[in-house]
């Protein structure tokens, strides 16, 4: 898919600054938080910040913003990077971390200190909570916010050296108490935590918040513009502030977008990983998930997410977006690029009675697409057909397989259908068809023409697979205001079938593989399950959208 080429507020901001040459080149960072997988939400915001980049002839920065060590893993930092990788980007020179700052974030805190404009604070978190005030109630100052500078400054260094315990002090910015804007309130700038952190080891017990820390990262790394979603445009004056009154690099801009909200989608991390931890699904890349690395392991491709994050648009306006909008690109995307395949959900046995050489026919691998070529297929005496596929008497409306009917095999012959066998419970169990000759490729030379084309595998030569068929996690449409999540986990999210067969050209499929197996839907061998000797295909999304029609 080709980059949105439509306008935006953020892309005319961006001209605006380059024609106008306060900015020289633009710069723009993705800066997740390592304390979870990525999700769709986070998609949007990769491609804002790396297509601008791209357009703009600019740099994207990859940067963790890893200044809370407790809630923090490698897992995630390398997950961070796979997912963004298979989205399509690579960002600019290294990977970037806040922790890297460090030692510069801790001059400055003292700087402030220095100025006048930060203290050593010993209220605790109760007592800061009741001096805050609320919306409507200005906040109280501190007992400490006339410490003299001196002290301040003895009592953060002996902070940084590790002296007092955890949660004992913090450092506070000395702005405004009575700010209606509840975040210039005498913000903290640092904790004691005597946390173990990742990439510095034991060096710092203090760290600072992501309010402190976040736009001075900005400004060492020469970010121009700082994009982020709708919830920190409230922030945005904190931002502002820090910029103000330390003697930074470079001065970036805080720009806000609307996020990605997804119907039939839950995106809070709290609430995913009490998904996992209750075994509702199999983990954070369960393919039902809405992380990106469960979309990867559901077969959607990455072109797909990119493009339905180009579709909807970037505004400042909140709004929920259908998620049939992203299946649909993900038809659109694999319709084209998927080669067919044959397999057989629910296998009702058909033996071919005037039959009894196997043959091989070649059968294209996508019909509109030349350049895939095409497979062998082989056609033997007994096949299956899918049992939805056959009935002993139907209707007119009925374009499968019946008694005295004709229908076509896919890539194959003619057939028509004689007779059939009943098991125990009078369900059918055999059918028993014959192949019209001179019909390959041809229609009937008596004139009288197929019904209706169904799939087919050959019985003897087929694969045995197991099928993963998986459909929208909820059964709301808005799972996230549910009174209880677990309350509307759709029950049918995942269906197992032990019983499918697929045409044997699947026994070389490789992990990751998408097929669009006939008139059934786009499958993908398992990312992690499939092998040649045991066979995984996960459902990626059906031919069309039926959950429309049946919750609609």
């Amino acid at each position: 898919m080709s980059t949105d080429a439509r306008s935006n507020f953020l892309k005319t901001q961006i001209q605006s600054d380059l024609d106008a040459g306060g900015t020289r080149q633009l710069v723009t960072r993705f800066p997740p938080e390592p304390n979870g997988f990525l999700h769709l939400g986070h998609a949007k915001s990769i491609t804002v910040n790396f297509e601008l980049a791209k357009q703009f002839g600019g740099q994207c920065h990859l940067r963790f913003d890893d200044t809370n060590p407790e809630k923090e893993s490698q897992i995630f930092i390398d997950a961070i990077q796979e997912d963004v990788r298979w989205l399509g980007y690579q960002w600019s020179g290294e990977v970037r971390y806040a922790s890297a700052y460090f030692q510069q974030l801790y001059d400055w805190a003292l700087y402030l200190i220095d100025e006048g404009l930060a203290y050593v604070c010993d209220l605790s978190a109760d007592e800061a909570r009741e001096h805050r005030g609320s919306l409507t109630e200005a906040g109280r100052d501190s007992p400490h916010r006339t410490r003299d500078k001196e002290v301040n400054r003895d009592l953060f260094e002996r902070m940084r050296a590790g002296e007092y315990p955890d949660g004992s002090r913090v450092l506070r910015a000395k702005i405004d108490m009575a700010s209606p804007n509840i975040n210039l309130r005498d913000p903290i700038l640092y904790r004691i935590r005597k946390a173990h952190h990742h990439q510095t080891g034991e060096a710092w017990p203090i760290y600072p918040t992501y309010d402190f820390a976040h736009g001075q990262e900005d400004a060492i790394e020469g970010v121009t513009h700082s994009i982020c979603t709708l919830e920190f445009e409230d922030h945005r004056p904190l931002y502002d502030w820090f910029i103000e009154h330390l003697p930074v690099p470079t001065r970036p801009r805080q720009f806000e977008f609307a996020r990605l909200n997804t119907s039939y989608t839950m995106t809070s991390k709290r609430k995913l990983k009490q998904l996992v931890d209750s075994e509702a699904v199999a983990g954070w890349d369960d393919p039902r998930m809405p992380t990106l690395a469960g979309l990867r392991r559901r077969g959607y491709p990455p072109a797909a997410i990119r493009h339905f994050c180009e579709e909807v648009g970037t505004s400042r306006s909140d709004s929920v977006v259908d998620v049939a909008m992203l299946e649909s690109a993900v038809r659109n995307q694999l319709n084209v690029e998927a080669p067919r395949a044959m397999a057989v959900l629910n296998p009702l046995p058909l033996t071919i009675t005037n039959r009894t050489e196997p043959e091989v026919l070649m059968v294209a691998n996508h019909p509109g697409d030349e350049s895939m070529g095409a497979r062998s297929v082989p056609f033997t005496s007994e096949l299956y057909i899918d049992a939805e596929d056959f009935r002993e008497e139907a209707n007119k409306k009925y374009k499968r397989l019946v008694i005295g009917k004709r229908v076509r095999l896919r890539g194959g012959y003619v057939i028509e259908a004689d007779r059939c066998d009943h098991d125990s419970a009078g369900e059918v169990s055999h059918v028993y068809a014959r192949v019209v000759e001179g019909t390959l490729g041809e229609d009937p030379p008596d004139g009288i023409k197929a019904k209706g084309v169904i799939h087919w595998v050959s019985a003897t030569e087929g694969l045995n697979v197991e099928i993963r068929c998986y459909d929208r996690l909820f059964t709301d449409p808005n799972p996230g205001k549910a009174e209880d999540m677990m309350a509307v986990l759709n029950p049918k999210s995942l269906v197992r079938l032990e019983r499918a067969v697929v045409e044997p050209s699947l026994a070389t499929a490789a992990q990751e593989a998408v097929y669009q197996f006939e008139r059934e839907g786009y499958f993908v061998a398992d990312r992690y399950d499939h092998t040649p000797e045991k066979p995984v295909f996960n459902m990626t999304i059906g031919l069309r959208d039926t959950w429309s029609n049946s919750h609609g």
